[in-house]
């Protein structure tokens, strides 16, 4: 199949034209985003290949179908960035990948938690500059903390093992509980007694209207004081302004995002040189208690191959006319 890849890093590239040896599809690389600035350089394709920050609306939709896209191919597992009932009506598949390497993320999660709480990256700058000063960099120990896991799927469950071999207690959220993790001691409760027990809590779930602003003024005022929020899934899970007014009134004691709710434009680019009008990042990341990675917690090469197999798997399976696995409808 002739595929239009976009928003495309050399990581990318590196990882799907190796994997490419085995499917001999006909790859063409975009850094730019899917828009329609881009949108009519595609005639003749027959798929394109997004990322998280494509946003693929109906009128998007309508014109790739117009240029004779028959599939969309997604490098990740959400896909609320894809208009489906507009890809329904012009007859148009969408596939996704659901797992690549859940470890890559539950291992990111806990390294946030780890960052935040010994303050590695403060003591990495400090001995550089010859300051070999303790003051300021007291942690605690995570032995018998209560970590909270919201959404137990693949990435959560990962996360669980993760952090049961630290000796914390954990307990979860989610609609459908794994039973393998009750096994190993993970304890479902309620939401809000997630909320109410937690020193930690990490997020692991999907963005969904039901979702969205998950972490808000109501949920923050049922925590713990000093409590720490991880946040490796969808940065619409909090609501942005609500946790800075709490961070402001040392409610929140740590804060680690790997996602952020306006990252569309400043994810994944170097920005050194540029000055960044997003106030509301600015002011988080002066918080001396906020880490912030850009989207990075996928980024392992075990996950990246996996990426690539499947993306390239998925369009094989489509181009065969065979059941699509990974499909996602509306």
């Amino acid at each position: 199949m002739k595929v239009a890849i976009f928003s495309t890093k050399p990581y990318d590239k590196t990882y799907l034209d190796k994997r490419n040896k085995t499917y001999n599809h006909q790859l063409t690389y975009y850094e730019h985003s899917l828009d329609w600035t881009i949108i009519d350089l595609i005639k003749g394709f027959d798929a394109v290949c997004v990322f998280v920050n494509d946003h693929i609306n109906a009128a998007i939709v309508q014109r790739l179908s117009e240029n004779g896209i028959k599939i969309i191919a997604l490098r990740c597992a959400g896909f609320n960035n894809v208009d489906l009932k507009a890809c329904a009506k012009h007859h148009i598949k969408v596939v996704r990948v659901p797992a690549y390497s859940p470890e890559s993320v539950a291992e990111h999660a806990m390294a946030l938690i780890l960052t935040l709480n010994r303050k590695t990256h403060k003591a990495y700058n400090r001995v550089r500059e010859g300051n070999f000063s303790l003051d300021h960099l007291i942690g605690f120990n995570l032995y018998k903390r209560t970590v909270g896991v919201i959404g137990t799927g693949k990435i959560g469950a990962a996360f669980c093992r993760v952090v049961k071999g630290f000796g914390c207690e954990i307990v979860a959220y989610d609609m459908y509980p794994n039973e393998a993790l009750k096994e190993i001691g993970v304890r479902y409760v309620s939401l809000d007694e997630v909320y109410t027990a937690s020193d930690i809590i990490s997020l692991h779930c999907p963005l969904t209207p039901e979702t969205r602003h998950l972490i808000s003024a109501t949920s923050l005022s049922k925590m713990k004081k000093d409590v720490m929020i991880i946040n490796t899934s969808r940065g619409a899970l909090i609501h942005t302004q609500d946790i800075i007014q709490s961070l402001k009134k040392s409610e929140v004691g740590y804060l680690g995002l790997d996602v952020y709710e306006q990252e569309e434009h400043l994810f994944f680019e170097d920005l050194s040189d540029t000055i960044i009008e997003d106030d509301t990042l600015m002011r988080l990341i002066s918080f001396p208690n906020v880490l912030i990675t850009s989207h990075q917690a996928f980024l392992t090469a075990e996950a990246l191959d996996s990426i690539a197999d499947t993306v390239l798997g998925n369009l094989t399976t489509f181009e065969r006319n065979e059941e699509l696995v990974n499909e996602v409808k509306a």
